[in-house]
């Protein structure tokens, strides 16, 4: 595919112009603090950009203000006393070092232990972390699709999860396969929920428009507010950069 990377300046906000074999402008406002992105059509102008650029402003500074309001994890070092989001409560996390497999089990409302073999690197614990998280996620969501396919109207996707920087949840028409955030695992399950449902209503309207949050609207009236309160929760700590 063809792409080709310049930036231009709008209304005093830099953006990453991205020109590349696509047939839809698509524009982005990305973390930790708001940069914009544009990716557009290779025969796009520079006016064309700029004037698509520049009507949506009052957006773009809407969405700004959100990154820089929201709070931020510190970088975790996978060591006993640290705490770890799951499920949208925080547990303190405990590390055993023990021969045999490595396991995360909560031993309660406030603890997560985590047992892994002596020398084990925070590196390699974090992964025995990120594992769990999946498996998680991995149990939870084929009951949510068992339960929504069926009131959204649509046949049941093939799924995935991976680490996203900029979505919660994505869907290919192309490919008929939606992909979940592995952060999720983290988050409320009322949020897991809204975004599978916001998922399978793109299975049946693959853009925002009125008559996809008509469909949402009707399915999950109070999804509005889950959107929020995912917002507002703190970003993971990620290296940004790449």
């Amino acid at each position: 595919m063809s792409t080709d990377q310049g930036r231009a300046t709008v209304g005093g906000t830099e953006v990453t112009v991205i020109r590349k074999d696509i047939k839809n402008l698509h524009l982005g406002v990305y973390p930790p603090d708001g940069h914009v992105r544009i990716a557009v059509p290779l025969a796009v102008t520079d006016e064309a950009v700029r004037a698509a650029v520049a009507s949506r402003l009052a957006w773009i500074r809407r969405q700004e203000a959100l990154f820089r309001r929201q709070a931020r994890e510190t970088v975790r070092e996978m060591v006993s006393g640290e705490t770890h989001w799951y499920a949208g409560r925080r547990y303190r996390l405990r590390v055993v070092y023990a021969s045999g497999r490595a396991r995360v089990t909560l031993t309660n409302r406030t603890t997560m232990e985590m047992r892994c073999p002596p020398g084990t690197s925070a590196e390699g614990r974090r992964h025995i972390l990120d594992l769990w998280y999946r498996r998680q996620l991995s149990a939870a969501i084929p009951a949510l699709l068992d339960a929504w396919c069926p009131r959204v109207g649509v046949e049941r996707p093939t799924w995935g999860l991976r680490r996203m920087k900029t979505k919660w949840g994505s869907y290919s028409e192309a490919t008929g396969r939606a992909w979940f955030n592995t952060e999720l695992a983290k988050k409320p399950p009322r949020a897991l929920e809204y975004v599978v449902v916001h998922e399978l209503t793109h299975v049946a309207v693959r853009r925002h428009s009125d008559w996809f949050l008509g469909l949402l609207d009707a399915q999950l009236p109070h999804w509005r507010l889950v959107r929020a309160e995912l917002g507002s929760l703190p970003l993971g700590n990620e290296d940004w950069r790449t």
